[in-house]
């Protein structure tokens, strides 16, 4: 799988050679800079290939919001400190059953690796253009641990999406730093060890808020595997042409992002799009796929999006708990003790990297590849 994922994003570089049926004269030129390169370039007007149906882009928001929960909750974590575990078990099943989505706070990971890693990212993309090209994928080289591209769905969202990317595998074997690129190696390599403890403290929380045993989900396994996809979004001169990231859910156990104060991340809930409005120093939680699918239902996997914003650039890091891109011959299903008469199996058993296929080769469509693999 992890060669069908480095696959997928070398068919999908802009490449000068072997132009796709998408390209234009005006996209091209993102091919020496990506998204970025094009808006280097002065550019004023967003190019037709970025462009999105008016209906894509609606927020969908009524002008009445009175009586309605539009806000995504936010955990304080510190309350674990006040002999409040119990309290914030309770929030984080609240959030993970009906928003499937959560902000956290006193969180512990420090300020200062926050920021060290907001601005690595930066600093990378923010680089000439020849040595962001030393990390592009190609179709032979199946052994990098950190991939950049300027927009890896390119071949599976049409339209194009206004961002560049990079991403990096980090479990469950660490990349040599020298693998990493100068811009952002320390960053990485520092942030990635604070998510493992922070990946495995909310595993705990997650189970007991499942009302299983605080171990059972590391026990299965979705500790195991970890990846991080940067983002960089430009700013864009025309952001109600277009999209930061088109709608989709996440084939993860859950994702943790980091973003910036620029905003534009956006959850489907109640059929209204809900800014996730960035909090100074909190981390965002998403339930993915597998989440859902293992907890029978009981957590939700939604769709988000990103929009596109005339202020920029923004910077994103997001970390996905997933062994979907690793060797793992693991049969997942929902857990046997969520289940009896009242609440049967509503999943076949499945393993992740199977899963996983099926979903890069659906593309960013929007719709949860998880429907097909109900009984």
């Amino acid at each position: 799988i992890l060669s069908s994922l480095l696959l997928l994003f070398s068919s999908s570089c802009i490449n000068p050679t072997k132009k796709t049926k998408i390209m234009t004269e005006e996209s091209a030129k993102t091919e020496l800079g990506g998204v970025k390169g094009l808006v280097d370039s002065d550019i004023t007007e967003v190019p037709p290939s970025f462009h999105y149906p008016s209906s894509t882009i609606s927020n969908n928001r009524p002008s009445d919001i009175s009586g309605l929960n539009l806000t995504v909750p936010i955990v304080d974590l510190g309350e674990i400190n006040n002999n409040e575990r119990n309290v914030v078990v309770s929030k984080i099943k609240d959030a993970a059953e009906k928003w499937g989505f959560f902000q956290v706070i006193n969180h512990g990971v420090p300020l200062s690796v926050l920021e060290e890693i907001k601005q690595g990212v930066r600093k990378f993309h923010e680089e000439d253009p020849e040595v962001k090209n030393n990390y592009a994928p190609t179709a032979t080289d199946f052994n990098k641990r950190f991939v950049y591209n300027q927009n890896f769905d390119l071949n599976h969202s049409s339209p194009m999406n206004w961002r560049d990317s990079f991403i990096c595998f980090l479990a469950p074997d660490p990349p040599n730093p020298d693998e990493i690129p100068v811009a952002c190696r320390d960053a990485i390599m520092n942030y990635w060890k604070h998510v493992m403890d922070f990946g495995t403290f909310l595993f705990q929380l997650l189970s007991e808020a499942l009302g299983l045993d605080s171990e059972i989900l590391k026990n299965m396994d979705c500790l195991k595997g970890l990846f991080m996809a940067c983002h960089y979004y430009p700013p864009c001169p025309q952001p109600d042409l277009t999209l930061g990231i088109s709608k989709h859910t996440d084939n993860s156990f859950f994702t943790l992002l980091l973003q910036d104060q620029i905003g534009g991340l956006q959850v489907l809930h109640q059929d209204y799009w809900v800014d996730v409005t960035p909090v100074p120093g909190a981390l965002v939680i998403n339930i993915g796929d597998f989440m859902q699918l293992i907890t029978n239902d009981k957590f939700l996997s939604v769709e988000h999006r990103v929009r596109a914003n005339i202020d920029g650039p923004r910077i994103s890091i997001a970390c996905f708990f997933s062994s979907g891109v690793f060797p793992n011959s693991t049969v997942y299903g929902p857990i046997k003790e969520l289940l009896c008469d009242e609440n049967p199996a509503k999943y076949k058993d499945i393993t992740i990297p199977e899963y996983t296929e099926g979903y890069l080769a659906s593309g960013f469509d929007g719709k949860t590849h998880l429907s097909k693999y109900r009984v």
